[in-house]
C-alpha cells in the first residue's frame, strides 16, 4: 500500500495521519499523537521545546511507514512563529512562543512610528502583538539576529530538519506582516524600516511545489517532502466544502478561532483596517479574509487551571454540564488579559466584577461564559468580515476540534441568525 503522510502540529498538540485514495475516496488514518506546549524559563523566555517537536514528527512516520510506503509527506503549524539558522545551517536557539512578553509595546510603538495605514494598505495584515514583524524587531540587535543567516517559519524548519530545503511557505509566511499582500512577495522597504536584516530571508514557494527529499534520516530517505498550506488554517480551509456562490463563511475553531471569508483579491482599505481584519494568503492563490478569535484556548487554559487545583475536568464535561444554564455573562475574548498564560477563571472573575456583571461560581459556569462569548465574538466578526467585504453570508461551516462542540455550534446559529455546518473536525 502506498500512502501520503499529513504531520499537522498545533500550539497545544500534533498528529501523523496517512491517506490513500481506494476506490475514489480518500481513506484517512492517524497513527501519531503528541501533546507539547511552551516552557517559560527564568532566562530565555518562552519557547518551544523543538527537539522534543522534531523527534515526534519522526515517530509518526515511523509509525506510517510501517502500514506501508510513504511516497510524500507534507507539513503545517500553527502561524508567526520562527527559527534562525547560522551560516553553517544549525538552528541558532529553540524558537520562541509567540505568547512570550518580549513584544509588549512594540505593535503600538511601531504603529505610531511607520503609520498603521501604510503599514496595512500594504500587508492587510491585522495587527496583534504577536506578529513575527514584531518578534523579529525585538530580535534585531540581539546575538541569535546578529548571527542568523536564514530565517524559516516552523513548518519549513521542519521541512529543513527532514531535507534540508530552505524556503518559506507564502500561505504563513503572509502571517508574519512582512509580505506584501499585493505583490505576495517580501516587502522590502517595511522590512528595512524594521531593521530587519534583509539576507535572512529565503525564497518563497506555494502550496504543491516540491520542496526537496528527507535525507539523513534512515529508512525515511527518499520520501518527498511537498510544500502544503504550512499555516494551519490554510490547509483547514482549503478543506472546507464552502459554497461556490461565495455566501458561506469559515470559523476553524480550536486554539484560535479564526472567521473568515475566502476572497479572490486582498481588501487593504481603511474600513477593514478599522475592523482589524486580516488577508492571508490561501491556497491555490485565494485571501483568507480572516478575524482572530481567542477560541478555545480560554477553556485550555481554564482545565489546566482546575487540574493543579485539583480538578480534572474535559471540556465535553464542562459542554454537557453548561448546555442546561442560561447566559449570563459575556467577556471580550480578545482582552489583552486572556492572552497569556495563567489562571484563566480568576482573570474571568476580574473581568466580570470590573464591568459590573454576576462571576461564574462553578465551572459549568465558566464554561457557559465562555461558550456564550465565543459565539458572541463569532457573530460580530462575522457582521464586520460581511461589511468590509460587501458580501452577504447565509450559512457558516465550522472545521476543527472545537466543531464537535454541538452547544457551542448551537450558540453561534442562535448568536448569528444562521445555518451552522459542523465538520470535519480533523
Amino acid at each position: 500500500m502506498k500512502f501520503c503522510a499529513a504531520i499537522d502540529i498545533g500550539a497545544s498538540s500534533g498528529r501523523v495521519a496517512v491517506g490513500s485514495l481506494e476506490s475514489g475516496s480518500l481513506v484517512i488514518q492517524e497513527v501519531h499523537r503528541f501533546k507539547h506546549e511552551a516552557k517559560e524559563f527564568e532566562d530565555r523566555g518562552l519557547r518551544w521545546e523543538w527537539a522534543k517537536i522534531v523527534d515526534e514528527v519522526k515517530i509518526g512516520l515511523l509509525k506510517a511507514q510501517e502500514l506501508g510506503q510513504i511516497i510524500s509527506i507534507g507539513i503545517d503549524t500553527w502561524a508567526v512563529d520562527y527559527g534562525l539558522l547560522d551560516a553553517q545551517g544549525e538552528l541558532i536557539e529553540d524558537p520562541y512562543c509567540y505568547r512570550d512578553s518580549r513584544t509588549d509595546g512594540l505593535m503600538q510603538t511601531i504603529s505610531d512610528s511607520l503609520g498603521a495605514e501604510w503599514i496595512y494598505s500594504r500587508t492587510g495584515i491585522q495587527f496583534i502583538f504577536f506578529n513575527t514583524a514584531y518578534q523579529l524587531h525585538a530580535a534585531r540587535n540581539t546575538p541569535a539576529i546578529e548571527s542568523a543567516a536564514t530565517f524559516l517559519m516552523l513548518p519549513d524548519l521542519l521541512n529543513y530538519v527532514l531535507s534540508g530545503a530552505k524556503s518559506n511557505d507564502i500561505t504563513n509566511a503572509s502571517s508574519t506582516q512582512l509580505l506584501n499582500a499585493h505583490t505576495q512577495e517580501w516587502d522590502w522597504e517595511l522590512i528595512d524600516k524594521l531593521e530587519i536584516p534583509r539576507h535572512i530571508f529565503p525564497a518563497l514557494h506555494k502550496p504543491g511545489t516540491k520542496v526537496g527529499t528527507i535525507n539523513g534520516h534512515g529508512s525515511l530517505d527518499g520520501i518527498a517532502v511537498v510544500a502544503v498550506g504550512s499555516h494551519d488554517t490554510a490547509s483547514a480551509v482549503a478543506g472546507v466544502p464552502l459554497r461556490s456562490t461565495k455566501d458561506s463563511a469559515f470559523i476553524s475553531s480550536g486554539t484560535w478561532s479564526l472567521v473568515g471569508l475566502e476572497l479572490d483579491a486582498p481588501v487593504t482599505d481603511a474600513k477593514a483596517l478599522s475592523y482589524n481584519i486580516t488577508n492571508e494568503a490561501g491556497v491555490a492563490d485565494r485571501i483568507r479574509f480572516i478575524k482572530n478569535v481567542s477560541g478555545m484556548w480560554l477553556l485550555e487554559e481554564s482545565l489546566r487551571y482546575w487540574k493543579s487545583q485539583g480538578i480534572v475536568l474535559t471540556a465535553a464535561d464542562l459542554a454537557r454540564d453548561a448546555s442546561v444554564l442560561t447566559r449570563k455573562q459575556i467577556i471580550d475574548t480578545n482582552d489583552s488579559r486572556f492572552a497569556k498564560p495563567g489562571a484563566m477563571p480568576e482573570l474571568i472573575a476580574d473581568y466580570c466584577r470590573e464591568t459590573g456583571q454576576e462571576v461564574p461560581a462553578t465551572p459549568a459556569e465558566f464554561a457557559r461564559c465562555i461558550f456564550d462569548s465565543l459565539a458572541h465574538a463569532y457573530a460580530q466578526s462575522l457582521r464586520e468580515l460581511e461589511d468590509a467585504a460587501n458580501v452577504k453570508v447565509r450559512e457558516i461551516n465550522i472545521v476543527g476540534g472545537g466543531s464537535s462542540n454541538e452547544l457551542l455550534n448551537q450558540l453561534t446559529a442562535d448568536a448569528t441568525g444562521l445555518t451552522v455546518i459542523a465538520g470535519p473536525v480533523e
